[in-house]
């Protein structure tokens, strides 16, 4: 939601893409046509954009749907989803390999914008980002949706009844030896990451938690292992699907470590200059996107197994935004 790599990998990244001609790396995009309250919005005609992800399915669903969206409106799309990481995305969007991303506020303000904290209120968090990206990188915020997909941490149902286990705090009560972590890899780097927040609650890395007790993984590792007791402590994104279908007990980040997460659509300012009915185009269907909503939208594709283009497809069409042709 997220491997930090060096700006120095995410560059070398952009210039393969630029050398290997802006090949498609997402696969297929579906295409149908606009409809409930799209139908009004002016076409896209002329308009070839690219559209970045990063690699975890709630990026590569929202990803498909901006595509799905500017294709259905008549625009030629380079779907340039499921990049490596964060940096990777991002430096494809300042390069002008990409266009157009969905972005999450406490993200860009720590890991692009090199803020050392966040800020917990939503609004003043996105505001705060929406003027700083503009003012440095002609980068416009449009507006945020509703959901917040914050990290955080979760243990099994069975070890939050047999410990106690309701909220963050209590990673010192339980014995140091048992104080064991899945983490991934990206968090595990972040400067917003794990060292630091076990820091804020009290329980350093190298001393109250030992560095044994770490196991770095990928992010869909992360839950089996929590889920199967390879460690106590599983770190998660709270809007994730597996947090229902394992039966997780999220823990309340009690001393507000985690800034808000919430997504908005970002867009390069010298297309959106050009091509202003965008704003029209995606908020309705932002405003759709709560935490339940992409819970279940996430579910689809890591517990059923469904293609991302697929799930975006169909939601798009269940609400009422796209016809298939």
């Amino acid at each position: 939601m997220k491997a930090f790599r060096t700006v120095a990998a995410g560059a070398a990244f952009v210039l393969a893409l630029g050398g290997c001609g802006l090949g498609t790396s997402g696969g297929f995009v579906p295409t149908g046509s606009l409809s409930g309250p799209l139908t009004s919005v002016r076409d896209l005609d002329g308009l070839t954009i690219g559209i970045g992800s990063k690699s975890f399915q709630e990026q590569l669903i929202l990803g498909k749907i901006a595509a799905i969206l500017m294709q259905s409106a008549g625009a030629e799309v380079k779907d340039l989803t499921n990049m490596p990481g964060s940096d990777t995305s991002r430096q494809a969007m300042l390069g002008g390999q990409i266009q157009m991303a969905w972005e999450y506020t406490g993200t860009a303000w720590i890991s692009y914008l090199g803020h050392d904290t966040g800020i917990p209120d939503k609004k003043k968090q996105y505001d705060a980002v929406r003027q700083e990206d503009e003012q440095k990188y002609g980068l416009i915020w449009l507006d945020p949706a509703p959901m917040n997909n914050s990290y955080g941490f979760a243990v099994t149902r069975k070890n939050s009844e047999r410990l106690g286990l309701t909220k963050m705090s209590q990673f010192g009560s339980v014995p140091a030896k048992d104080r064991t972590f899945c983490v991934e890899s990206e968090f595990a780097n972040r400067n917003d990451g794990f060292e630091p927040m076990l820091k804020h609650y009290g329980v350093p890395l190298g001393s109250a938690v030992p560095r044994d007790n770490i196991r770095t993984l990928d992010t869909g590792a992360v839950y089996a292992a929590t889920d199967k007791g390879d460690c106590l402590f599983g770190e998660i994104f709270t809007t994730d699907g597996r947090i229902k279908s394992l039966d997780l007990v999220v823990l309340e980040d009690d001393k507000s470590y985690f800034p808000a997460y919430n997504v908005a659509p970002v867009v390069a300012k010298k297309v959106l200059d050009e091509y202003p009915q965008l704003r029209e185009l995606l908020k309705p269907v932002s405003d759709k996107l709560t935490d339940e909503v992409l819970i279940e939208l996430n579910s689809e594709v890591d517990v059923d197994g469904r293609e991302p283009a697929d799930v975006a497809m169909d939601w798009l069409v269940k609400e009422g935004f796209v016809i298939r042709d």
